[in-house]
């Protein structure tokens, strides 16, 4: 497989896929922006659980559990969105960073001070590039 250009793309589509095909586990190739992508998304309770494994190749393999619902066995995670991508970057300052389906989806943003979900950029009072929507 060629090199990818961009990885954040190619983390959310192997989610997506998985979540698809139904499986309860997906590894991802890591790095610093991804595991920390995961772990919001663990604490806004869009995945089970999920492990870092840093003996697995030059970054590391991600492991993570994803989170289905009991009773219908719909994936948790509705829609992954990339939103700023290489090629177009999309900044948001502080006003315009965006709400998710009024507030019940998060918007993962990256800041001065490390990745936050819009909500605590919003509280923090600083803006930055929008990553993905998830919901």
């Amino acid at each position: 497989m060629a090199g990818v250009t961009d990885p954040i793309a190619d983390y959310l589509t192997r989610i997506r896929n998985s979540q698809q095909a139904g499986h309860r586990v997906v590894e991802i190739p890591g790095s610093n922006m991804k595991k920390k992508i995961t772990e919001i998304l663990y604490d806004q309770g869009f995945i089970h659980k999920y492990k870092f494994d840093d003996d697995a190749g030059h970054q590391g393999v991600i492991s993570i559990a994803l989170k289905y619902d009991k009773l219908t066995k719909e994936p948790v995670i509705k829609k992954l969105g990339r939103v700023s991508k290489p090629g177009l970057r999309k900044y948001s300052s502080v006003s315009e960073l965006p709400r998710v389906i009024n507030g019940l989806g998060i918007a993962i943003v990256s800041t001065s001070r490390g990745l936050m979900t819009g909500k605590e950029a919003k509280a923090n009072n600083i803006g930055g590039e929008v990553i993905c929507y998830v919901y």
